[in-house]
């Protein structure tokens, strides 16, 4: 499933094609989307947002387009008549100018949703503080995420509505390079300890922004290079390889009601989380 960085990437691209731009037209097959589709013909899109996993493409209309990739969707930009990669069957919404055609592929996840006076569509404002925001609220995502003491840590972050943009990848890596037990409940973490999560979640999130495959693995003391999967990520899909840092066979485990897949080294991470974790992205 996309994350927030990859999700940020993609507001980012939409918003330099079509942003500001007039809608040439607008189609989906969609029987619920088909004719508001349609009357965006002739509107401008105001602005292209991410907030977490969520897109937002605002109109001057008033409305948006919101939609969420969950683990199939993706949005695709081509030049008019332009070969798509997709078939066309794929597309769920399609929005072009005169220089670009913006494509959504089957993303589960795609309404024309009304906006409130701040912009902000309705369904979005569930969603806890957004990591990569520049107004981030560090403080209001732990009081968010100390509401339920009583959960691991590694479903905790999960929760959109505690702290928006995390997914499997973030999760695993950055409870690790907290050296975090996953199974932790947030009720047995020090402040300094989730304060830590919140801040480590938001580097590594934010240094990959920019081009190139993100990684989690930047310059740093602990391990060794490594090749492949682990010249990227300390845990993320490593199951049964050597830790990085103490050699020990990194497992895997399914949490929560949803059997979300946890990477975690259970000698590194099964010690008392620490007063002051000390990331390892410097």
């Amino acid at each position: 499933m996309p994350e927030g960085d990859t999700i940020f990437r993609a507001a980012q691209a939409l918003s330099k094609a079509i942003g500001g731009k007039r809608i040439r037209a607008a189609r989906s097959p969609l029987p619920a989307l088909t004719q508001g589709a349609e009357s965006l013909a002739g509107h401008t899109v105001l602005a292209v947002e991410a907030h977490g996993k969520h897109l937002l493409i605002r109109f001057d209309d008033g409305r948006a387009l919101h939609s969420h990739m969950r683990m199939t969707g993706s949005w695709h930009i081509y030049r008019p008549g332009e070969a798509w990669q997709k078939p066309v069957r794929a597309a769920r919404f399609v929005i072009e100018t005169d220089d670009f055609v913006a494509v959504c592929f089957n993303a589960p996840v795609v309404d024309l949703v009304r906006t409130t006076p701040k912009g902000a569509a309705v369904e979005m404002e569930r969603l806890g503080p957004d990591l990569l925001k520049d107004n981030f609220d560090q403080s209001e995502a732990a009081r968010r995420l100390r509401a339920r003491p009583e959960m691991p840590v590694g479903e905790a972050v999960l929760d959109q509505s505690a702290i928006a943009g995390i997914g499997n990848i973030y999760k695993s890596e950055t409870l690790f390079v907290c050296r975090v037990s996953p199974f932790a409940p947030v009720g047995s973490l020090p402040d300094e300890t989730l304060a830590a999560i919140v801040a480590t979640a938001r580097e590594l999130m934010s240094k990959n922004l920019g081009a190139g495959p993100r990684t989690t693995r930047f310059r740093t003391g602990l391990g060794g290079p490594g090749q492949g999967r682990a010249s990227r990520y300390w845990v993320y899909k490593r199951s049964g390889d050597p830790c990085l840092v103490c050699g020990s066979p990194i497992a895997m485990r399914r949490q929560g009601l949803a059997g979300r897949s946890t990477y975690f080294c259970p000698r590194c991470q099964d010690a008392p989380p620490a007063r002051s974790a000390k990331s390892a992205v410097k």
